[in-house]
């Protein structure tokens, strides 16, 4: 049962792992810059970074856009906008007038009069009537002359001899300045036979316009293939710069075709599939259990992800909109969660995925391992906020300092570096400030643990820790005994020192429960007396299982969780155990009622917390403290778990159980120090020494009556 559960929990990892990999590598790949990119990148008046470049085929040297727009606008202002003339209005307009003037009544008008009132109106429609607003935009000076289409020929005239309604009625009311023609003209509504015959053709005003910028020549030269381009060193002049700017635009419209898209997005999928792929294979091989854990391999991968899709986003709004990015922000995360190492993997692997879209890819990877390996290097335990504020410093100065000398190195020349670029370095330095926040969010999410946390945790101020101290005193003592064992051994073989050291302060809290059963918090009665060994067994076995449902009241992490599930592993109640066997020799031995439920230990930090607890304890009922009694116990007690298998989960090597052994002993020496005698004053007033050798536990009492007293005098 228990085989086919683990090849289920296996089956099911496996799945996961894949699921991740592709949905990683399918939204890289799909929000990855679409545009084309050209594999040089260059910049008027710097070096050339590469090798000897020849034309690979035959293309125009493209003028700039400025020398464009110039001669554009050069051509616009002898341009003529289009006007056309509709003969049926003037021809309508002048009948109606006509008729106007025949049919008035209310005196007879001169026919010579009335002749030159037509003719006047006719003059009005041949120099042309135009709207008020095309009127007021002509005369604004723009346009000298305009055209005006007359049976599909064009004639040209001044834009002066243009009149809307309004200056047609006063011209001709200044021609006929007597008062007997104005009240004529008033009396027969001359507005009302002003009409527009010159309206604007805005469709063959655009063809024409279209046709004169069509003529334009785009380029002013043409690059043959094989024709030498530029040398590595050599300085990009204007005219290489145009040539080099025309091969990368003939280059990039020559993959918009289907088949180099396609091919390009091949690529794509080829690289990120090998760049996750050595990040699987990272963590398979020396971080199996980060490997193995989907909580823990999903953060990742979300984390490279989202950092990358963040950069490609900026890359398309800014040049170099990508160092706005935080991309230190990815090993000061990591590394407080998991370690310096993965950190590191986790940034090289975002870094190498955003370097397609960077400007200049060689710098960009340059100046971010930089600061990758500095905010690892001054933030490898995260404790305090200071620590972030000096961690950010210091990230700024290495990238201020990287690209110095980058640009040193490759332009030889301090005037060519770029002053933007340590704004982007200051800007991306406060955004550093905000993995505070990140890291408390992702805690919570993911129910990970970091050194803050467990400094919190850790503060014997917690009413839990402080609860522990007052009911059960012995039990409080022990733990602070466990925790400075443990976080010296976990230093001394590269383990988690906090962690272990928070672990063993919360790992017996389950004994509040049941506080007198538990020898260190018994003064005289021993509770166990009137009880059968199975019945003492399991109420001390039960302190993990009321630890863990306390730890799930307190809502402790998962972390802090397995160090009180895992203290004892499946390790048996020795002391009822071998006891029963030693008075029921021949009955059998339920050895379930004596068992502790477990698991055994499978971190390091858990199983330096099982061999502490043990020898700790052990190291009470030692009858003398000498070095030999001291390294027997320990020896004895470790050897024994390792045999029983205790230990066999853990990432533990037999180095580093040695090394731990080594730590213990040499802490309980100290711990269990011989202390010189105190001398005394006899009646004729002569130091005397007592001849006795005092001994002190662990709680610094003496063991001796006179020094007691020698301490009262003292104080």
């Amino acid at each position: 049962m228990d085989k086919n559960r683990i090849q289920k929990f296996l089956s099911s990892t496996r799945v996961l792992q894949f699921v991740f990999f592709v949905a990683a590598v399918t939204l890289v790949t799909y929000f990855f810059p679409r545009e084309g990119k050209f594999r040089y990148t260059f910049q008027e008046g710097k070096p050339w970074k590469y090798g000897l470049l020849t034309a690979p085929f035959d293309f125009p040297v493209y003028k700039d856009e400025a020398v464009i727009q110039q001669e554009r606008d050069s051509i616009m202002l002898d341009f003529q906008p289009v006007f056309s003339h509709n003969e049926s209005i003037e021809k309508k307009s002048v009948d109606d007038f006509e008729k106007a003037l025949s049919n008035y009544t209310e005196m007879s008008i001169p026919p010579t009069l009335r002749k030159n009132l037509v003719q006047a109106l006719r003059e009005a429609y041949r120099k042309g009537i135009v709207s008020s607003e095309a009127y007021t935009r002509l005369q604004s000076g723009k346009f000298k002359e305009i055209r005006i289409l007359e049976n599909n020929v064009a004639r040209e005239i001044p834009v002066s001899e243009l009149q809307s309604a309004r200056e047609a009625y006063e011209n001709m009311l200044n021609k006929f300045p007597d008062s007997y023609s104005h009240h004529i003209l008033q009396t027969c509504n001359l507005n009302d036979f002003l009409n527009t015959n010159i309206a604007f053709d805005s469709i063959t005003t655009d063809r024409l316009k279209d046709n004169l910028l069509q003529r334009i020549a785009l380029s002013d030269g043409i690059v043959q293939a094989g024709e030498r381009i530029v040398d590595r060193g050599e300085i990009i002049t204007p005219q290489t710069y145009r040539i080099l700017k025309s091969l990368e635009t003939v280059t990039l419209k020559k993959s918009i075709g289907n088949d180099h898209r396609g091919y390009t997005i091949l690529g794509q999928i080829i690289v990120f599939t090998c760049l996750f792929s050595f990040f699987y294979l990272f963590l398979a091989l020396f971080r199996p259990q980060t490997f193995n854990e989907m909580r823990t391999l999903g953060f990742m991968m979300m984390l490279i992800v989202g950092i990358s899709l963040i950069a490609f986003f900026l890359s398309e709004i800014r040049l170099q909109g990508i160092y706005l990015v935080p991309f230190a922000i990815i090993p000061i995360i990591v590394v407080t969660f998991f370690d310096s190492r993965t950190a590191l993997y986790v940034h090289l692997i975002t870094v190498l995925i955003c370097a397609f879209t960077a400007p200049f890819a060689l710098e960009f990877i340059f100046l971010q391992l930089i600061v990758g390996m500095t905010a690892i290097d001054s933030l490898s335990d995260l404790s305090r906020r200071s620590q972030l504020m000096r961690c950010a410093l210091l990230v700024f100065l290495a990238y201020c300092f990287a690209y110095v000398g980058y640009t040193l190195l490759s332009e030889g020349d301090l005037s060519k570096l770029n002053y933007n670029m340590f704004i982007y370095f200051g800007v991306n330095c406060v955004f550093l400030l905000f993995a505070y926040l990140l890291i408390y969010i992702f805690e919570k999410a993911f129910g990970f643990i970091s050194t803050v946390t467990l400094v919190e945790l850790s503060d014997v101020n917690n009413p839990i820790l402080r609860q522990l101290s007052e009911e059960c005193p012995g039990t409080f003592q022990h733990s602070l005994q466990i925790s400075n064992l443990a976080a010296e051994a976990a230093n001394k073989i590269g383990a988690k020192a906090q962690l272990v050291r928070t672990g063993a302060l919360y790992h017996d809290i389950g004994k509040l429960k049941n506080p007198a059963f538990f020898t260190e918090n018994q003064s005289g009665f021993n509770p166990h007396t009137p009880l059968s060994f199975e019945q003492s067994a399991q109420i001390v076995i039960s302190h993990v299982n009321d630890g863990l449902k306390m730890a799930d009241k307190l809502r402790l992490p998962q972390a802090i969780k397995d160090f009180i599930s895992t203290h004892h592993g499946h390790g048996k109640a020795k002391f009822f155990y071998n006891s029963f066997c030693n008075k029921y020799p021949d009955q059998p031995v339920d050895e379930s009622k004596f068992t502790y439920p477990g698991p055994n230990p499978f971190t390091k930090e858990t199983g330096i917390l099982m061999m502490a607890d043990a020898v700790e304890a052990a190291s009470r009922s030692l009858k003398e403290y000498t070095n030999e009694s001291i390294s027997q116990l320990v020896n004895r007690i470790i050897d024994s778990q390792v045999a029983d298998g205790l230990l066999r989960d853990t990432p533990l090597s037999f180095r580093d159980v040695e090394t731990i052994k080594a730590t213990f002993i040499e802490k309980l020496k100290t711990i269990y120090h011989t202390r010189i005698s105190y001398p005394e004053l006899n009646k004729n007033g002569k130091a005397e020494e007592k001849e006795t050798t005092i001994k002190t536990n662990e709680n610094g009492t003496s063991t001796d009556s006179s020094e007691k007293e020698s301490n009262r005098e003292e104080k």
